[in-house]
């Protein structure tokens, strides 16, 4: 850098998990320029994520869901986008650092489009031999090379930051701990052990869930061996009702009863996490939680869970084409193979043997 950045944006157009994977970033870029302002570009649905942490000065939500696939082409949606770049402008940023891959040739030029928009000198971001408009670049050399925490980490130091701490900012405010304590109060948990489980994966890939009998088998012999009781969260689409329906006595329904940060506060006080890949298991990981994270078609070497400070382990089978989605430069299978064999093959013996291990000190 050849002057100290006085206004930063950084960019993240993504879901729960990915907005999670950027915080020891922002960090790193609150610590080493604390007079800066700091803001961030999320979805709308994110902010929630950054805004409890004190990481950022200001959220600004950008409705990106609005400008893709038919919706972008609709001349509609041409006057709020250019509200929204016209009032980045004004802003007067000097610095943009964004957090995507250089992926798609449509998202390439929507990435470059928002970035000019903003007037900033200073661009930072990943370069896979379709960044060299950017001024400060860092080598992309595909998914999984390194895992994204830290391709986000590089990119701070790229501009000179840095921070001690690594870990995920977890969000949580005193309000959702209280929440959280009562809700473990209802259901007769206040002073157990208890684990969560996880059914489900966000709606971006379902493919990378496990059957949902199998979840129901793990908490029962979570309940046998352990003694823990198995909490559910998720949404209504998480397929919570289908472990319920496979389950028994040991599972607890509070899938719909928790926003973000007091599903946080649960997820905080957990003995241990069971889930797919997935932003619940991200949000373990800035938990702490001992966890255990099922991955199937996607790259584990990209996400597997970010935990410097705390255990955690990856359950996967290995088979040959597995990861299918997001590998070297591409997304590749998103959804995976119809068989899925990389998942459908899983047992649960497997994901036991991997909660024995966060567990037996506990034991």
């Amino acid at each position: 850098m050849t002057s100290t950045p006085k206004r930063i944006l950084a960019i993240k157009l993504a879901d729960l998990g990915d907005v999670l994977n950027i915080t020891p970033s922002l960090r790193a870029l609150r610590h080493t320029f604390p007079e800066a302002q700091l803001d961030v570009l999320l979805n709308p649905h994110t902010r929630a994520l950054v805004e409890p942490t004190g990481l950022a000065d200001e959220i600004i939500a950008f409705p990106k869901s609005r400008y893709e696939g038919l919706a972008a082409a609709s001349p509609k949606s041409w006057g709020p986008l250019i509200r929204h770049l016209r009032a980045l402008r004004k802003r007067k940023y000097d610095t943009v650092i964004n957090f995507h891959h250089l992926t798609t040739p449509l998202g390439r030029f929507k990435q470059r489009l928002l970035i000019h928009a903003t007037g900033a000198r200073t661009t930072v971001g990943l370069d896979n031999g379709h960044g060299g408009w950017l001024t400060h670049q860092v080598q992309d050399d595909g998914f999984g090379a390194r895992q994204e925490v830290e391709y986000w980490l590089a990119l701070a130091q790229r501009l000179g930051a840095s921070s001690s701490d690594i870990s995920l900012a977890l969000p949580l405010s005193p309000a959702d701990q209280q929440a959280a304590d009562q809700l473990l109060a209802d259901v007769g948990l206040r002073e157990q052990a208890f684990a969560v489980l996880h059914p489900g994966s966000g709606g971006f890939s379902v493919a990378r869930r496990w059957d949902a009998p199998k979840f129901a088998t793990v908490a029962r012999e979570l309940h046998e061996k352990f003694a823990l009781p198995s909490i559910l969260v998720g949404s209504s689409a998480d397929g919570v009702q289908e472990v319920l329906e496979a389950g028994s006595h040991s599972l607890i329904d509070l899938s719909g009863r928790t926003n973000l940060g007091q599903l946080a506060a649960l997820l905080r006080r957990c003995s241990l996490f069971v889930g797919a890949d997935s932003g619940v298991m991200h949000l373990a990981a800035a938990a702490r939680a001992p966890l255990v994270a099922i991955f199937g078609p996607t790259n584990h070497l990209a996400w597997a869970p970010w935990t410097p400070y705390s255990p955690s382990e990856v359950v996967r089978l290995g088979v040959s084409c597995s990861p299918c989605a997001y590998v070297k430069h591409a997304v590749a299978w998103r959804h995976g193979c119809p068989e899925r064999a990389c998942l459908a093959d899983l047992s649960v013996m497997q994901v036991l043997a991997a909660c024995k291990r966060p567990l037996e000190p506990c034991t």
